[in-house]
């Protein structure tokens, strides 16, 4: 018998933190999940087709901030910041609070698993050959230095009509060792055909602390 656990919780919380940072007692913890979930999720529409690696939500009892990490600010913010005023008051209306938005540019994007994945699922969704697309990702990710690197894809490859799974890698990939900084993603691709599913992780050494 083996187990599959997620890389990330795996190491919680020796080398890696939570993407929310706060304190709640029984009566309000269940309250504030939910609000961070629909928070998560109302910015994931809002940002949908623009490559963003995470949302970390901080609280006061006052006001909320939220970082968003991302490969493109620019895209995030606007031309003239305008897209900053839009998502602060999405994001009050929602906390009942004040909210502050703090966007941060990835520099390199090539290493993140969740940019990774987004990059070949919208490849994919334009019709390139799986192959190409993942084989592009995995030498750009090691041309920046990345230690190693694995990508699972599985579903209806070449929509074929019999559904089958296949990993590329390159090296070996310490999944069992908790110093090992692993990053992680499961990202999906909407074809016309269905959907196909990619896993990516990207191995970029040991964290001692």
């Amino acid at each position: 018998m083996w187990h599959k656990v997620h890389p990330i919780a795996f190491r919680l919380p020796y080398i890696k933190t939570w993407t929310s940072s706060w304190y709640a007692g029984k009566k309000d913890y269940a309250a504030k999940l939910a609000v961070d979930t629909k928070i998560r999720n109302k910015l994931a529409t809002e940002l949908s087709g623009i490559p963003v690696w995470d949302i970390v939500i901080a609280r006061s009892d006052e006001s909320i901030t939220i970082d968003i990490f991302t490969a493109k600010a620019s895209l995030v913010l606007g031309k003239s910041d305008e897209n900053r005023h839009k998502i602060t008051t999405l994001v009050e209306k929602v906390a009942w609070m004040k909210a502050v938005i703090n966007v941060k540019e990835i520099k390199k994007p090539e290493t993140n698993a969740k940019i990774v994945g987004y990059m070949i699922s919208n490849q994919i969704e334009k019709r390139m050959p799986y192959k190409r697309a993942v084989k592009q990702a995995i030498q750009k990710a090691m041309e920046k230095w990345a230690k190693w690197i694995k990508i699972k894809v599985w579903w209806r490859l070449n929509w074929a009509e019999i559904a089958r799974k296949e990993t590329f890698k390159d090296g070996n990939i310490p999944t069992q060792t908790i110093r090992a900084n692993i990053d992680y993603a499961s990202v999906r691709a909407e074809t016309i055909y269905g959907t196909i599913w990619l896993k990516v992780w990207i191995y970029k050494g040991d964290i001692y602390k």
